[in-house]
């Protein structure tokens, strides 16, 4: 189970990757030949894209190294640390593109800036952005339920930005091209607030998992009423859980008749600990 999580982890960083490069080469290039800042911006975007993508490849492969003395628990944090890396990347790719947004949009105000369309070309290879990551997210999305793994929803967050920013983009270009310049600038600066609220959650997700935050009430609900159900169990004594990477640590006290011998009281924790682990 272990082993087809972390193979399909991987592979979601790794297609990721694969099509980012291509993006960004493409865009970038294209961005230059069409005199399009919009298809630029988005060349950029991409190749900070590949940066990160690069970043939660290492962590991910540090992460399924085995447990050893020092790691008795094993690796398995690094992939909250990974997706705290990815929150941080969006969230300094959010604020570039915001005031990248509005220096442009200000540029155009006071005159400074050509207000020319790019080439008919741009458009379409944004569009085709579009459409290359709305796959991608859906994708990676499903993945990452399959996974529970923080860096694929992370990384799944980061295509939906790609959308939302490629499609400011594609306005931004076809206002440009019909004498409307400033759609450009002021499409990105929107789209740069939706990105920095998407930084800003991936952030907080995998502060709370390093923070070691305890389970929610309905889970604490869950484990307190299967318990109940185990022979021998007369009452739970004491709860506490906390997140590991995707695991779920939890320590447990139970109460049993007290003329019960080591051997039966024994038993029925290792029921305990089966029933809950299996659930």
């Amino acid at each position: 189970m272990t082993h087809e999580r972390d193979r399909k982890s991987l592979w979601a960083i790794n297609l990721g990757l694969v099509f980012n490069i291509l993006l960004s080469i493409a865009k970038t290039t294209f961005g230059i030949l069409a005199h399009s800042p919009a298809l630029l911006a988005e060349g950029i975007n991409s190749t900070s894209d590949v940066a990160y993508y690069i970043v939660a490849s290492i962590f991910m492969r540090l992460a399924n190294k085995p447990a050893d003395n020092e790691h008795p628990y094993g690796h398995r944090q690094l992939e909250s640390i990974a997706s705290l890396v990815v929150g941080a990347f969006v969230v300094a790719t959010a604020i570039a593109v915001f005031w990248d947004a509005v220096d442009k949009l200000w540029d155009l105000i006071d005159g400074k800036r050509a207000t020319l369309g790019s080439h008919p070309f741009a458009l379409w290879v944004a569009l085709a952005t579009v459409a290359i990551k709305i796959i991608l997210f859906f994708y990676v999305r499903r993945l990452g339920k399959e996974t529970h793994n923080p860096i694929v929803d992370a990384l799944a967050y980061d295509h939906r930005n790609d959308i939302f920013s490629a499609s400011a983009a594609s306005v931004g270009i076809f206002l440009g091209q019909i004498g409307y310049p400033w759609g450009d600038p002021l499409a990105g600066a929107l789209v740069a607030l939706l990105i920095l609220r998407t930084g800003v959650y991936i952030l907080r997700e995998s502060s709370v998992e390093l923070m070691d935050a305890v389970p929610s009430k309905e889970l604490a609900q869950q484990i307190s009423t299967l318990i109940k159900h185990v022979r021998g169990v007369r009452q739970l004594e004491e709860l506490q859980a906390h997140r590991f990477g995707p695991h779920l640590v939890v320590n447990l006290t139970i109460g049993i008749s007290g003329s019960l011998t080591v051997r039966q009281g024994d038993r029925i924790a290792t029921k305990v600990e089966a029933l809950i682990y299996e659930s």
